[in-house]
């Protein structure tokens, strides 16, 4: 009736083993789901902004749209000109985005395409 110290002791010792397999499964799910795909975004975005020319229309992480006035490899800011004559200097980590140097609108959209409605007018058709 009473169970001898060596079987109970043998038993504790698989389920230690199979007790961290879900913990390693959760971290292969998160590697590739998650921490994999940020990698090759940032990867991305060094070559993106170290390719940076004179003349690329640019968008900031703050939203402003402009042209590359100067760019020079090796120096943390790009000179870009926001407007005629007004020329600013913006960190080279702070450019979220390159557009064409003859696109209007950004990535896949034309210029003379209708702006998309919003809220419940955009939805059923009705004006604003």
């Amino acid at each position: 009736m009473l169970i001898s110290p060596a079987f109970a002791q043998s038993a504790g010792g698989a389920g230690g083993l199979a007790s961290l397999l879900p913990f390693v499964l959760i971290f292969v799910v998160f590697y590739f789901f998650l921490i994999r795909p940020q990698q090759k975004r940032a990867k991305e975005h060094r070559e993106m902004v170290s390719q940076l020319r004179r003349g690329d229309k640019i968008i900031s992480s703050g939203g402003l749209v402009g042209t590359v006035t100067k760019s020079v490899e090796g120096q943390e800011t790009v000179e870009v000109e926001i407007a005629k004559d007004v020329k600013v200097n913006i960190m080279r980590t702070m450019i979220a985005d390159k557009r064409a140097k003859d696109d209007k609108k950004g990535k896949g959209g034309k210029a003379d395409e209708p702006q998309a409605k919003s809220g419940l007018a955009g939805l059923f058709g009705g004006k604003k």
